[in-house]
């Protein structure tokens, strides 16, 4: 059996954190489902970023739009929401199949909202309406000025994918107001079955500390707060108040683990993808990262749901100087800061495309 089918035996989603034209065009999506396990799949601006800026296959579609009279955002809007559609329509069999628990991709609201709730709420609207797909989830990074647009989004039955969580603390805080928005839905006597997931990043801890520790503490801290963060997990599904909501008929926002990459070149390729298998998860993974694990991984065992030794290691870390609460907090703005760059950088490409393309038509 392929360490990919193991990873989805034992109860974990394997999503594709990537999306490009070209890989819905080759069938290269098509067939990662197929054979490597491959259920749902995640996009950002960055991402975008470098599908739209690798090449030409957006140029047709960039042309045609501008023509059309869009530009800036709501051209970027449509472009990416025609690969999304493609993309959930190809996973509509395996939502259908897992009623609803998997098959799902996701669609960034502007990361110039991160800090307007309100524009975070209507984008999400916008965004839902206009993609016109059941399993297509709006991600809202879970900072402070987040969290009530999230809660919000819930209560109007828009499926969320919680982005840019880094601690269990974050985790916690994005849970409850999951929780919240499903409440407020059972007493309004609306469907609570409203998807969502909660996304932890885990490789960028250790690449923020990386040359601030000793050798042994070294790609260590990642699946650490991973290993912390599931047991929260464990415990929000184990509590009174999500149960009284999944006899409402509620189905859990699933825990899933982003930044699976192997950043430190000395490490191996599947380092988080092996730390991270656990049971009612999703692991989104770079290609790069799912072709190796697919190719040369195991599952060498399952995460705790007490949390292992993270306290431990946490204590190690703590002692070596590093300030985790300061450092999640700094974590989750850098996040935040970086998709904003992307997010510009992908706006002003589309710009310089369209005037060249305009110019190439003349």
């Amino acid at each position: 059996m392929k360490p990919t089918q193991q990873l989805h035996q034992l109860g974990q989603s394997l999503w594709l954190d990537n999306i490009t034209r070209e890989i819905l065009d080759d069938g290269t999506l098509r067939r990662y489902i197929k054979e490597l396990s491959v259920t749902g799949l995640t996009s950002n601006p960055t991402i975008f970023d470098g599908a739209i800026g690798g090449g030409h296959a957006y140029d047709t579609g960039i042309h045609e739009k501008a023509r059309a009279g869009l530009s800036g955002e709501a051209l970027f809007m449509e472009l990416a929401l025609e690969d999304l559609r493609r993309a959930a329509d190809l996973f509509q069999p395996e939502f259908e199949a897992s009623n609803q628990l998997d098959g799902w991709v996701s669609m960034e609201v502007s990361p110039l909202l991160a800090s307007d709730s309100a524009g975070s709420i209507q984008a999400a609207k916008d965004i839902h309406r206009q993609a016109a797909r059941a399993n297509l989830f709006v991600k809202i990074p879970g900072t402070p000025e987040g969290i009530p647009a999230i809660e919000e989004a819930i209560f109007t039955g828009i499926p969320i994918n919680v982005t840019l969580l880094f601690s269990s603390e974050q985790y916690v805080a994005a849970a409850e107001a999951y929780l919240r928005g499903i409440e407020r839905r059972v007493q309004a006597k609306l469907d609570p079955r409203v998807g969502s997931v909660a996304s932890v990043f885990v490789s960028r801890w250790d690449v923020a500390i990386k040359d601030k520790v000793p050798a042994e503490l070294r790609n260590k801290l990642g699946i650490a707060v991973a290993q912390e963060t599931y047991k929260a997990y464990r415990a929000m599904l184990a509590s009174p108040r999500w149960r009284a909501l999944a006899d409402a008929g509620a189905r859990a926002q699933r825990l899933l683990w982003a930044s699976t990459g192997t950043k430190d070149p000395s490490a191996s390729d599947t380092l988080y993808v092996e730390a991270l298998a656990a049971p009612d998860t999703v692991d989104t993974m770079p290609e790069k990262t799912l072709l190796a694990f697919g190719q040369h991984g195991s599952l060498k065992g399952v995460m705790a749901e007490d949390g292992g030794d993270a306290s431990k290691v946490l204590a190690a870390f703590t002692k070596a100087g590093i300030d985790l609460d300061a450092l999640a907090s700094q974590l989750q703005k850098d996040g935040a800061k970086s998709f904003v760059a992307s997010w510009q950088q992908l706006l002003q490409r589309i710009a310089d495309k369209t005037e060249e393309l305009a110019r190439a038509a003349s």
